[in-house]
């Protein structure tokens, strides 16, 4: 079991949205069979029965066992991930695109690099799944709380400058084999958290994405 797939086919996204088969999903994190599943969920088994069958068709589901109870066999089922991501690329012709209208203190423009982000790296995960490989990767979580919308806005210059001076120290477009890889910055509010809330548009000093660049190596 995977611990977070991406799903990239339409299809397989609906499947996943139907408010049952989510419920199936989140219950095969252990494996189980259509007779454990309705006693679990409070359903007739004939109805999980069809949905498993079309999680499975989708890949959403595995096989992972057949036992024999008499004359019937009861298939045992678990999910391929324990979480699940939906691509941007399952919705082609509406995903955002970030060089439509790049800007950095627009929080929709962050909201494109982000989706951006989970179509390409996802793109990566499926193909090296195929392959056999692993994804070279980075990722930097961090929490900043700022006194004044002034110091948000020095902050995001700040780190504006810092990453522009990486970019520029390693980035080598006639590099013999290098590879391109994508840099995203960004910096926005927590919902639900003390000061994490604004009940009032604030003045365009404080970006909430302060720097989206390409690193190429």
């Amino acid at each position: 079991m995977l611990d977070v797939a991406v799903i990239e086919e339409p299809a397989a996204a609906e499947a996943s949205l139907d408010p049952i088969r989510s419920r199936i999903l989140a219950a095969l994190a252990e494996p189980g069979s259509a007779a454990m599943l309705a006693a679990r969920l409070g359903l007739p088994r004939q109805k999980v029965n069809y949905h498993l069958k079309e999680l499975e068709r989708h890949a959403l589901v595995e096989l992972v066992e057949e036992r024999r109870k008499g004359n019937v066999t009861e298939r045992v089922y678990r999910a391929t991930a324990a979480s699940y991501v939906i691509s941007p690329s399952a919705l082609a012709a509406v995903s955002p695109d970030p060089s439509r209208a790049p800007d950095q203190l627009s929080a929709r423009w962050l909201l494109a690099l982000g989706s951006r982000l989970v179509q390409e790296v996802g793109a990566l995960l499926s193909g090296a799944s195929r392959a056999g490989r692993r994804v070279a990767t980075f990722g930097i979580d961090a929490e900043v709380r700022f006194a004044s919308a002034g110091d948000r806005g020095a902050f995001a210059e700040e780190l504006a400058e810092a990453v522009a001076e990486l970019v520029g120290r390693y980035h080598d477009e006639a590099a013999p084999g290098g590879r391109s890889h994508r840099l995203v910055v960004g910096l926005h509010q927590i919902p639900g958290r003390p000061g994490g809330e604004t009940t009032a548009p604030e003045p365009p000093t404080a970006p909430e994405s302060p720097t989206g660049q390409e690193n190429r190596r």
